[in-house]
């Protein structure tokens, strides 16, 4: 099991390295901006900006000229700001989004085979507890099992009860 889980991993390792190479220049740069200003550094740089920039244009800081009593220019700049970072996380959500959604792909894809040979495996148990005389051959409930999934039908209901 241990060597199963070692080639899953590294796997893993290989496509998210694969997925930052084939980052391009403007994603790797806005990943970086993004990470930056998720940070507690991002923070506290802000607050000592906006501190000082309040204290300075409040009067309180002695010797340094008020150069935004109204703060307009802040609030220019807050803003200006804003929609900067806005973009940057969206367009580091988009990527991530996208990368999210070849996993999900991947990992339906895997359950699909998986129900599939679950499915034949118990139908193969069924044979072989048929053929040795098994009490457990006849269990109703296998009927169910040893039916296949229509992918489909599943979605399909699954839309149905959204609806409702």
């Amino acid at each position: 099991m241990a060597s199963v889980l070692r080639r899953n991993i590294d796997a893993m390792r290989e496509e998210r390295e694969r997925a930052e190479a084939q980052a391009s220049w403007g994603e790797k740069l806005a990943a970086r901006i993004t990470d930056f200003t998720g940070s507690l550094l991002f923070v506290y740089l802000h607050l000592a900006l906006v501190g000082g920039w309040v204290a300075v244009n409040l009067g309180v800081v002695p010797g340094a000229p008020r150069f935004d009593p109204t703060f307009v220019i802040l609030a220019t700049v807050a803003s200006v700001e804003a929609i900067f970072l806005s973009t940057f996380v969206l367009i580091s959500q988009n990527r991530i989004a996208a990368i999210a959604d070849r996993r999900a792909a991947l990992d339906l894809q895997i359950n699909l085979l998986a129900e599939y040979e679950i499915t034949h495996l118990v139908k193969l148990t069924r044979a072989i507890a048929e053929k040795i005389g098994a009490d457990h051959a006849l269990d109703p409930e296998l009927e169910e099992l040893i039916r296949e999934v229509a992918p489909e039908a599943v979605l399909e209901e699954l839309g149905e009860d959204e609806d409702s």
